[in-house]
């Protein structure tokens, strides 16, 4: 592992080709694989650009989700690796990309040999030193996510139904299972036992002859139980989870998936604490299932534990590396602001840049009816205010990849969809409902946004390669943190804030990471006490104490991170401390008998 850190998933367009722009300096990133039409015209685009051939994959071709995907991610593979071979053979004192290369690495190890390669006059030890440093430039992992129950059942173009194993998210799996890549696939947004029994269909996520992996799994989780269950579910069918990435519920990009009060923190204590146990209760049913199939296979596979979500300075970083023992830290948001490694239109990527706190928001904008972090400068939700006030609410639903809703007949629909919108307002026009109650109900129908078409359009305007009448409205999803990162960066500046050697927030008031999500997850229960005061059966009272008391606990172990507090907030010390007595005091009295 080159780097420390890791892009995540970031929507759908923001790093469906950050592998090409830095996987060559060995860093690590995930590619949505949700958007087959994206990834089929980004094909087109980069084949274009490398003059390489390409032949397109109709739409209603057979498979053609899973085979789109499947080109797409070869593509990336082949790319990355001419990328790095340049670098291996290149002068690496000389050549652009090399320079680069080196620079980036975090000091020690590979740059530390770097250093001392330089200094060795030519000679049999500096040519042995030679091949050693080639030998370790390797390319950062090309890593893909599916949103897990985003699994939409698919029909061919005279409107059959198509077997399970064509669903959205199976045939996406298997795309990347046919391709050529050696790395993960990052399942996300909670349990789907249709598509986790298909994974042990494929053999490239079972131990090779070596015991190695082609293929990995990683589940990114939000808390240790939901992680247990589902390692036990995927090991009986004999499948091994090979990395648990952490996401921290509220402080992170994208959909807001709210644990029970879970804070980050006693999260990862419990991980830390736990590994062992996981090993212990997951590995004996694993190696049961590998044996009913045949497969001989005694060894302890590697098992990594990682962590993202509204981490934004070198001590914090460091504090996750160091205290809980992650083998690597998640930078998300802070990289839509660095063009050379994400892919943000022009106007957006200005709006993040002179945006305020105030500008980065949960919302209920996601037709998944899950939390989803907004942004109220995007184009995507000035176009949803304007098609509102033009008496046009809802959107044209072409993609139907959040298609969920049964209420407007036999075929499922968006609740972002013009269809549904146009249904529930005349639905709310004939219950005779009037003033602040009819608003309240008009604005929770009309605020959902068109995710599908939004979050794929920065790439169509970046590349210039939209298409005749499709909208420009672009959607983001920024975690919070993002209002701290103030301008575009180059990927030099980013990567040196994350190792330390200059400091990008210097001056910028902020929060340590674990007082930001404390406060989002204050709020949150908030919001949901004031969405429910009126309706509070036996049921939520028990989800609003339970709540409660896991954030007073959380509040209770920072606390006992004394020593430890001061090593990763330094001067921040005594305001951690003033913080937590702050949100303790707001949380006494929200309990409710």
């Amino acid at each position: 592992m080159t780097h420390t850190f890791h892009i995540p998933v970031l929507g759908l367009a923001y790093s469906v080709d950050t592998p090409l722009k830095v996987a060559q300096y060995g860093i690590s990133s995930v590619v949505s694989i949700v958007d087959d039409e994206l990834v089929e015209r980004l094909r087109a685009y980069y084949s274009r650009l490398n003059n390489l051939g390409y032949e397109e994959i109709k739409k209603h071709a057979t498979d053609a989700r899973a085979n789109r995907i499947t080109a797409y991610l070869n593509l990336l593979k082949d790319l990355v690796e001419k990328q790095v071979n340049h670098i291996r053979h290149s002068n690496w004192l000389k050549d652009e990309q090399a320079v680069q290369y080196f620079n980036l690495l975090p000091d020690g190890g590979l740059k530390q040999l770097f250093k001392r390669w330089i200094n060795l006059e030519a000679g049999r030890e500096k040519e042995t030193l030679t091949q050693s440093i080639r030998a370790q430039i390797t390319p950062g992992d090309i890593d893909v996510n599916i949103m897990s129950k985003v699994d939409k059942i698919n029909y061919d173009a005279k409107g059959v139904m198509l077997a399970e194993h064509y669903s959205d998210a199976s045939a996406a799996l298997r795309g990347f299972a046919n391709s050529g890549l050696h790395s993960s696939m990052v399942l996300s947004a909670g349990m789907n036992p249709r598509l986790y029994s298909y994974l042990a269909e494929f053999p490239a996520f079972m131990p090779n002859s070596a015991g190695k992996f082609d293929k990995k799994i990683t589940l990114k989780v939000s808390d240790y139980r939901s992680a247990l269950i589902q390692a036990k579910f995927l090991a009986k069918r004999g499948i091994w989870i090979s990395e648990y990435r952490i996401e921290s519920g509220l402080n992170c990009g994208g959909h807001a998936f709210a644990t029970e009060g879970f804070l980050l923190g006693p999260i990862l204590e419990e991980f830390k604490t736990n590994k062992q146990h996981i090993i212990q209760e997951v590995l004996p049913l694993y190696q049961q299932a590998l044996t009913e199939r045949g497969i001989a296979f005694n060894e302890t596979p590697e098992l990594k534990i990682t962590v993202q979500g509204g981490v934004g300075t070198n001590r914090e970083h460091q504090f996750l590396l160091n205290y809980y023992g992650v083998d690597q830290v998640g930078w998300g948001s802070p990289f839509l602001l660095v063009p050379e490694a994400t892919t943000v239109d022009e106007e957006t990527l200005q709006n993040l840049a002179n945006a305020q706190a105030s500008d980065f928001y949960i919302s209920d904008a996601s037709p998944l009816g899950v939390p989803f972090n907004n942004f109220r400068k995007s184009t995507a939700e000035r176009s949803r205010l304007e098609r509102i006030e033009q008496g046009k609410p809802g959107f044209p639903c072409t993609k139907k990849y959040l298609v969920s809703n049964n209420e407007c007949g036999e075929e499922l629909v968006c609740t972002a969809s013009r269809q549904y919108q146009n249904q529930k307002i005349k639905e709310l026009k004939s219950a005779e409902i009037t003033g602040e109650a009819y608003q309240q109900a008009f604005n929770k129908i009309v605020e959902k946004q068109c995710l599908c078409e939004g979050l794929a359009t920065p790439a169509y305007l970046k590349y210039d390669i939209l298409k005749p009448r499709e909208r420009r409205a672009v959607a983001i999803c920024p975690g919070p943190n993002t209002a701290y990162f103030n301008k575009v960066y180059t990927l030099n500046e980013m990567v040196d804030h994350i190792y330390g050697r200059i400091n990008v927030l210097k001056n910028v008031e902020r929060p340590s990471f674990f007082v930001n999500e404390l406060e989002l997850y204050v709020n949150h229960l908030k919001t949901y006490i004031q969405n429910n005061v009126t309706d509070l059966d036996i049921k939520k009272k028990k989800y609003i104490n339970k709540f409660n008391a896991q954030l007073l606990d959380g509040i209770a172990y920072y606390r006992k991170l004394q020593e430890q507090a001061q090593q990763a907030f330094g001067e921040s010390k005594a305001s951690f401390f003033e913080q937590l007595r702050i949100y303790e005091m707001q949380l006494k009295p929200l309990v409710v008998e």
